[in-house]
């Protein structure tokens, strides 16, 4: 029986993450294949993705940007300045009100529940002033505290011993595949986010199959 929720933050409690990437495109006007570059090439010179590094709490976000704009400096020929990013990056996400009301829901009918997010130290005060974080979750695990990220099996099974569940008895939501697979893989029940009917469908699913 499933008596525990697990819920992922951006891309399900928000519009698609896409979306925030686009939007920092239109602000800056530095072309998304020009970042994703950038990264690519700073994974491979240090052997690690810079990106993770960052939800895992590993370096701040101001390295984080110091080393992608010098990065697409070389490689644009011009001066980036990376520092607007989390702005820009916030004003293209919006709340799915939708699946907040659901998440409110299913607390109110007495599951536990968990948020579980890849995210960076910085940006907490802006991702839990887009929704009642403290009213719905009663956990909450963030990458970039615990120094692990999903699809890692260590972050699902700090949510768990955390939660005081067995993985049975638990159900996991996320937008990305392989995190979902991941959470699979811990033993626990998956719905990956597509939209959110979809969403909402598949889990009413799960949780009345038990």
């Amino acid at each position: 029986m499933i008596t525990a929720v697990v819920c992922d933050f951006g891309g399900v409690l928000t519009s698609p993450l896409m979306d925030a990437f686009l939007a920092f495109q239109e602000e800056s006007g530095i072309p998304l294949e020009a970042l994703y570059g950038a990264l690519g090439v700073l994974a491979e010179r240090t052997g690690a993705h810079p990106l993770y590094e960052l939800e895992k709490g590993r370096i701040t976000e101001h390295e984080f940007l110091e080393a992608i704009a010098a990065e697409l400096t070389a490689a644009l020929g011009r001066k980036i300045d990376m520092h607007g990013f989390g702005e820009a990056y916030f004003a293209g996400l919006r709340p799915n009100q939708p699946m907040i009301e659901l998440m409110r829901a299913l607390r109110a009918e007495r599951y536990r529940m968990a948020l579980c997010t890849n995210n960076v130290r910085e940006w907490e005060p802006r991702w839990r002033a887009m929704l009642p974080v403290d009213e719905i979750f009663e956990l909450v695990v963030d990458s970039a505290y615990v120094g692990v990220r999903k699809p890692e099996p260590e972050i699902y099974q700090i949510t768990l011993d955390r939660l005081g569940v067995p993985a049975g008895q638990a159900l996991f939501i996320d937008d990305v595949d392989v995190n979902c697979d991941g959470a699979r893989a811990a033993g626990m029940r998956a719905v990956q986010f597509l939209d959110t009917e979809q969403a909402t469908a598949d889990i009413r699913a799960a949780l009345a199959a038990g």
